[in-house]
């Protein structure tokens, strides 16, 4: 059984398209790379799996790690497939090993395994990421980012995406797909 991807209904059509594209592997497959040499030690640090939390950001109430920074999704992953690798872990830390559930944490936590082996923790078979431009806690400045190859939004509770505060665009090139 599939859950669904949260998104706001107007964006429904645009994630059903980059879906398809896609992989549909099973398993817990897994793209290249951990924290690495690419990521300051404080990514690495705050990407480091354990409780998690809840914090309200504006109207949303979004799901946090212990230290609580915002936890992302990407559009591009797989519930069993992190689709973030290379230059894109530079700036997205995987959340790695197993987390548990704080207070007023729902929905179900698991783990992938990605191909270097590393676990990498999942909420509603979503992997987890920080953002190496949230520094402190309240801060959700990757929500809504288009960047390394697709749209990034933090985690809520609500069903929805977060909203973002204003139109976020890479400063990559391309237009993310």
């Amino acid at each position: 059984m599939r859950n669904r991807w949260l998104v706001p209904a107007g964006a429904a059509a645009a994630v059903l398209v980059i879906a398809a594209c896609g992989s549909s592997s099973a398993g817990n497959g897994g793209s290249g790379g951990s924290g690495g040499s690419g990521s300051s030690p404080a990514a690495q640090a705050a990407s480091s799996g354990s409780t998690l939390k809840t914090m309200k950001i504006g109207s949303a109430t979004v799901l946090t790690n212990a230290k609580g920074l915002t936890l992302y999704w990407f559009v591009r992953d797989t519930p069993n497939k992190s689709n973030c690798d290379a230059s894109c872990l530079q700036y997205w830390p995987p959340v790695t090993g197993s987390v548990t559930a704080g207070s007023g944490v729902t929905g179900h936590l698991g783990t992938i395994t990605r191909s270097n082996g590393t676990k990498q923790a999942t909420w509603n078979r979503h992997p987890l990421y920080t953002y190496v431009g949230d520094t402190a806690p309240g801060m959700d400045k990757g929500n809504g980012l288009n960047i390394s190859g697709g749209v990034w939004h933090a985690i809520t509770l609500t069903g929805s995406a977060a909203p973002a505060a204003s139109p976020k665009a890479s400063s990559g090139g391309g237009y993310g797909y």
